[in-house]
């Protein structure tokens, strides 16, 4: 019983101080860019600031893997830190009834660019955009961890996205590492 309760204590001191070594940031304020809507217009923002693109997270108000990703991921500084620097972040309502501008100047609802342009019906969904408006990469649902997403960033950040897969890029950034 001794035994059982120490490790438990163990685990909880370890997971505490885990935690606390992770400096978090409300998301809303330090990760995701704010925006009148007019995606035509942040592209140029986007070129201006010298960002490598737009990351859009497609997500809906009840839904528990967005939630679960503003919580553990898009809170992190290093998050907050590595994305806002190589890239524009919005978020977009895929059941939303606001009017925006696409990229292409055609104003239209949120719901209807996140369902007619992307086909977006699951969330979150994570699209990056080039300088130009075009989609360039996408990952729907959570990432398993904060790790995963800087690694997306990365992956699309670096042009990897030209080359390969996520999924082949993970794994071969794996060989690499082992011994």
């Amino acid at each position: 019983m001794r035994h059982s309760i120490r490790i438990l204590l163990s685990t909880l001191l370890f997971w505490s101080l885990t935690a606390a070594a992770v400096e978090t940031r409300n998301p809303d304020e330090h990760f995701f860019s704010q925006s009148l809507g007019d995606f035509s217009e942040e592209l140029q923002v986007a070129r201006d600031e010298g960002k490598k693109g737009i990351l859009m997270m497609f997500e809906m108000d009840e839904c528990p893997f967005c939630h679960r990703m503003k919580t553990t991921v898009l809170n992190r500084v290093d998050v907050q830190d590595y994305f806002t620097e190589h890239f524009l972040i919005f978020p977009l309502d895929i059941e939303g009834d606001v009017e925006i501008t696409d990229f292409s100047g055609n104003q239209l609802k949120q719901k209807d660019f996140a369902f007619q342009q992307f086909r977006v019906r699951a969330t979150p969904v994570f699209v990056f955009f080039d300088l130009n408006g075009k989609p360039i990469a996408k990952y729907t649902g959570a990432t398993r961890n904060a790790e995963e997403f800087l690694l997306l960033g990365q992956y699309v950040a670096d042009g990897h996205y030209e080359k390969t897969s996520f999924t082949r890029y993970k794994r071969d950034l794996r060989k690499a590492e082992a011994p």
